[in-house]
């Protein structure tokens, strides 16, 4: 039986999802079948935006621009496809959304090396090099860029800030994560609780999960592979967002953990009754839905932008007590909107939030709880 904390739509996709992985997918998403002969069609750019493919030495970027707006604002977004993948249509919806929420942003999208053809460390060189165009090619201030990543995207977005801060290079504002895949080990606890219960990982081990081939010849416990390993001091804010029942979850929980050991500004957000990246979903439901306004909001937050309630951009104040107060503050803000409508019984009142449902997942979630209490 469903649990009834889950939306009906966001139900019936879920059981979707399951009967087609289950009946269709497998191996051939690891052997790279579907990966080679890709069937989509050809994407339009949307009217009002500005679509340009740069292209560098080895791989590509996609970089949207809305027309006649300049913010300084911009998402480099860095696509999941467990390291197997290229880019995809619905990143480029995702772009337009991301550019939609950051009120005019602009949002660069690396189309970085996968494998088995290019193992460790190709994709990660990709987005740094991406990056480092953003702030020393295009001007950008690093604090206006925010990484966006999801699935092995999220997993690489947080080893390149590990890189960037490791090598003293300049960091994001910020980052969105969703259902990071930040350990190549598969050995948190959610891989075995979760096993039968994920409808798109679940019940095989065929999955791209295992036995990655982005890892080639490296450690699997190496940071800049599984940032679960690494260390999160110094790191930007963090947004994590998680379906309660994927075998990525402890992914998600351990790297919250550790953040907010170190001192980073986090907020964990999981999804009762939800699957891997169910953003990409959009608006198909309410989880989803609700999902991207969290976005939006944590954005919001990083931009220091304020709106009014009709939707109309004002004047950015600098506060008196300096960008650590602002940040406090704002943050204090989104928490408590946060813990209002998710109710009492579904928000403990520290960072880490369960939503959607009175379960918290897993014993990993309630230790998380309790360390972000502490």
């Amino acid at each position: 039986m469903r649990d009834k904390s889950v939306s009906v739509r966001g139900a019936l996709i879920r059981d979707m999802i399951q009967d087609v992985t289950e009946t269709t997918f497998g191996r051939p998403i690891k052997t790279g079948e579907f990966r080679k002969n890709p069937v989509e069609p050809a994407w339009v750019c949307p009217a009002g935006y500005q679509y340009e493919i740069i292209e560098k030495d080895d791989f590509l970027m996609e970089y949207l621009r809305p027309e006649g707006v300049v913010t300084g604002r911009v998402i480099l977004q860095i696509h999941g496809g467990g390291y197997i993948g290229p880019m995809k249509n619905i990143y480029r919806k995702f772009a337009v959304r991301y550019s939609k929420l950051s009120y005019g942003g602009d949002v660069l999208t690396v189309d970085y090396r996968v494998a088995p053809e290019h193992p460790y460390p190709a994709a990660l060189e990709d987005a740094l090099a991406a990056y480092l165009w953003l702030v020393r090619e295009k001007k950008y201030r690093p604090d206006m860029v925010v990484f966006a990543g999801d699935s092995a995207g999220g997993g690489l977005a947080l080893a390149l800030v590990m890189y960037l801060r490791d090598h003293r290079l300049p960091l994001p504002g910020g980052m969105i994560l969703m259902s990071p895949w930040a350990d190549l080990t598969c050995g948190g606890e959610s891989y075995d609780s979760n096993y039968e219960l994920d409808p798109l990982f679940g019940n095989t081990r065929e999955s791209m999960l295992y036995d990655s081939p982005y890892i080639g010849e490296e450690d699997p416990k190496n940071p800049y592979l599984s940032p679960v390993f690494g260390n999160f001091r110094g790191l930007p804010p963090m947004l994590f967002q998680v379906g309660s029942l994927e075998m990525l979850l402890s992914d998600s929980l351990t790297a919250a953990e550790k953040a907010g050991k170190a001192g980073v500004r986090r907020r964990i957000s999981v999804y009762e009754g939800m699957f891997h990246v169910f953003q990409m979903s959009m608006d198909l439901f309410p989880e989803s839905r609700e999902a991207w306004a969290e976005a939006g909001r944590f954005l919001q937050i990083v931009y220091h932008i304020r709106v009014k309630p009709d939707g109309v951009v004002v004047r950015k104040v600098k506060p008196r007590s300096g960008l650590r107060g602002f940040f406090q503050r704002l943050w204090a803000d989104m928490e408590a909107e946060g813990d209002a409508r998710a109710g009492a019984g579904k928000a403990e009142g520290g960072p880490v939030h369960a939503r959607g449902g009175k379960k918290a997942g897993s014993g990993l979630m309630t230790k998380a709880k309790k360390a972000a209490s502490s």
